[in-house]
């Protein structure tokens, strides 16, 4: 499964002409995770943020079914803003082409789009789609039950597709694009007691790092040392500091600035949170 989702991954990048390295080299933001696809009407932007979390929370709890099945509804979005830049137009709500591949093959046609517009982003969507709807997801009688393989593919190409529509419309680099949409995600991790101000990880016997790893998944964007080390219930900070920030910054699964007391969960932090979830939810 981990050779299957690493050679995934690979694949999707390459479509950009971009090595794993340069995918997970972390760039500064050029804008906020909170401009992230505001030219887009809000009903839209719903639409595709919704569908993409939706997918990631199923993924997360193990429900292959229902995260292959939200797939079609991210590529119903995904479609109807390439359709939208093409027309210089965008409808309020995401809507469903009567035939998609069809109409995303019409998409090459508009050759006054970028090539990730007119091919790469109705080539992804057509994939998934497939995925969707002829493998035993979206209707009785395809070939396969749903499984972990086709909704880890679902996963990864929602993100991609999500990923490449920031990118094209702020003009900014697959990494910096990558860090917006996981700042995007609203993630319900089923090991993270959450009450107003107050999370607790519910699993004990668990490392310090595995704590802080599952606790930052649970957030979007920068957290403070103050309310990591609150919620982790350590008992010293000082040793907090030494024994688990520095070393985790120094392993790249989070970025801590050491001036500002900020955490921030990075690519192979989220993926090492991920794994814990999904050995501890199985």
């Amino acid at each position: 499964m981990s050779h299957f989702r690493f050679s995934l991954v690979r694949a999707i990048l390459l479509i950009s002409n971009h090595t794993i390295s340069e995918y997970l080299h972390w760039a500064s933001m050029s804008i906020s995770p909170a401009d992230a696809l505001r030219s887009l009407p809000s009903g839209l932007r719903d639409d595709l943020i919704n569908a993409y979390n939706d997918i990631v929370k199923n993924y997360a709890e193990r429900r292959w079914e229902p995260a292959s099945l939200n797939g079609g509804k991210l590529c119903e979005a995904a479609y109807t803003i390439v359709r939208g830049l093409a027309d210089r137009n965008f409808p309020a709500r995401s809507n469903k082409p009567r035939n998609m591949v069809d109409a995303c093959k019409d998409m090459e046609n508009e050759a006054a789009q970028p090539r990730s517009v007119r091919i790469q982003i109705p080539r992804m969507i057509v994939a998934l789609y497939e995925i969707r709807n002829n493998r035993g997801v979206g209707h009785a009688g395809g070939d396969v039950d749903p499984n972990e393989m086709d909704a880890t593919a679902v996963l990864y190409m929602g993100k991609w597709l999500v990923s490449e529509l920031v990118r094209v419309l702020h003009t900014l680099t697959t990494a910096e694009a990558a860090e917006i949409v996981d700042a995007l995600i609203k993630r319900q991790v089923a090991l993270v007691w959450s009450s107003g101000e107050k999370k607790r990880v519910l699993k004990s016997g668990l490392t310090w790092k595995k704590k802080a790893l599952l606790l930052l998944l649970s957030e979007t964007g920068e957290v403070s040392e103050a309310d990591l080390f609150r919620w982790i219930e350590h008992g010293s900070l000082a040793v907090f500091r030494r024994d688990v920030l520095r070393p985790g910054h120094k392993e790249r699964l989070w970025e801590y600035d050491d001036k500002e007391r900020k955490v921030r969960l990075l690519t192979p932090g989220i993926q090492a949170a991920e794994q814990i979830v999904h050995e501890h939810s199985s």
